[in-house]
């Protein structure tokens, strides 16, 4: 994939005099690397998600950050100028640099490189995987970049902003033979993976229903809608890229963009890559999806500076006679309905899970559901180096990120002609309606940018 050049080696022996010797990442190509293998990593988009991912890959000893990357170069996310913490190029060049410089096993950082253009580091030789934590509507794009110049992704959830995205981004990234790891991280959690095998195991009998609580979505402007002029240290053209340019504002911008469908799908497509990926790992839907989807009792706010739902209910069917409500009404979390009892999971306040069930000896980690087991993974963004390395699949990879958001996607068509759809997961098209299946795949970017399938 990259090769190490002879002088890079030769540096890193020498430096391991000193230091204890971690070979890159790129110098084993697309083979399986050495557990010691340095992998160069770098990120797109550094807003509050951003941070935190950055924050998470410090942690891990064997992951060396190269490179970031962001249209604005200093912001305060939904704050004035000055209060709270920063964000951006700037702030992130710094919050690096300083990790580094107080860190001795990292005395081999040579320094960052900072970027507007996700395209120019993407390009980088000595990079082995993209970390892309923008606003939705940039997600595929970035992804793809990364992918065709031979990096492997790490993506923020929803994994895409269009359906019509997901197909290409899963081709692809099976295509390339990349390792992909989506930020549906509560698969990396220990309490929602004891639930998931609670129910695969049999444990609550036959699943005949499935609650998906999800937030309400924004009912008010949640911040100053005075149209301005884009400030100067931000972008705005290439920030809205793919999408409409819709006129600034600040209840638009930093933290409020999914308010709106030209950037975002709103606190429903937020969510839906949570709680409903459990559901849909617990009932072994991964790589399927439902029967039928309709939106239902779908309520707006009274403004035109957002255009997602505040109130929303999807209902499914899927085979077996299961029946699931995704819904901003139905508690925070997911609940599966058996004959023998039912379990619901959701995030504790502290981090973790909070389980309850019918049976309170479920709730113990310590209980034993049975033979059944599911992919335990160690964290997820230790989960993606060990697979960049292993080149083995990681715990939430893009084509189950992208079925598991798919009754989102369906809901908004669904919504649209005011029916339910009758759905093929195995061909992904919807049933005996040309018009819904038209505006599922419509794709319109905004030149000159494009989506080469």
């Amino acid at each position: 994939m990259r090769s190490l050049s002879r002088r890079g080696f030769l540096g890193s022996a020498i430096a391991g005099a000193v230091a204890p010797t971690i070979i890159p990442s790129a110098a084993f190509g697309r083979k399986q690397a050495a557990p010691s293998a340095r992998v160069c990593a770098a990120i797109v988009g550094l807003g509050s998600r951003g941070f935190n991912l950055i924050d998470d890959f410090l942690r891990q000893a064997d992951a060396q950050f190269v490179a970031v990357c962001d249209v604005d170069a200093l912001h305060y996310r939904d704050l004035p100028s000055g209060k709270g913490p920063a964000y951006g190029r700037d702030a992130a060049k710094s919050r690096i640099e300083k990790y580094y410089a107080q860190k001795k096993a990292s005395r081999d950082f040579r320094g960052l490189k900072v970027f507007s253009d996700y395209r120019e580091l993407c390009a980088l030789a000595e990079l082995d995987a993209v970390i892309v934590a923008t606003p939705d509507h940039w997600h595929v794009l970035c992804a793809l970049e990364a992918l065709r110049q031979g990096k492997d992704v790490y993506c923020e959830k929803p994994l895409t902003h269009t359906f019509h995205e997901g197909r290409v981004l899963c081709r692809e990234a099976a295509k390339r033979q990349a390792v992909f790891q989506v930020g549906s991280q509560q698969r990396s959690w220990e309490g929602f993976r004891h639930v998931v095998r609670l129910v695969r195991n049999g444990v609550l009998g036959k699943v005949r229903r499935v609650e998906v609580g999800l937030p309400p979505g924004y009912d008010r402007p949640m911040g100053d809608t005075t149209v301005r002029v884009p400030p100067e240290h931000l972008d705005y053209n290439f920030w809205c890229g793919p999408s409409e340019e819709l006129p600034y504002m600040r209840a638009r911008h930093h933290r409020w963009w999914r308010g709106h469908r030209a950037y975002g799908g709103g606190v429903l497509m937020d969510w839906i890559g949570h709680h409903n990926d459990i559901a849909h790992w617990g009932l072994g839907m991964d790589t399927s999806g439902p029967t039928r989807v309709e939106a239902v009792g779908w309520e707006f706010p009274p403004t035109d500076v957002y255009n997602t739902p505040m109130r929303y209910e999807i209902r499914c069917e899927y085979a077996g006679g299961i029946t699931s409500s995704i819904s901003s009404q139905n508690a925070m979390g997911t609940r599966f309905v058996g004959d023998d009892g039912w379990i619901h999971v959701a995030r504790g306040r502290k981090g973790g899970a909070t389980i309850t069930a019918s049976h309170a000896r479920w709730t113990s980690l310590d209980f034993d559901p049975g033979p059944i087991s599911v992919y335990e993974s160690p964290g997820h963004a230790r989960n993606f180096l060990d697979c960049c390395k292993s080149r083995q699949p990681c715990v939430a990879p893009p084509e189950v990120a992208h079925r598991s958001i798919t009754p989102g996607h369906l809901a908004y068509v669904s919504q649209a002609l005011g029916r339910a759809l009758l759905w093929d997961a195995e061909r992904e098209q919807v049933l005996h309606d040309e018009d819904a299946q038209r505006l599922l795949m419509r794709q319109q970017y905004r030149p000159p940018w494009r989506l080469d399938a």
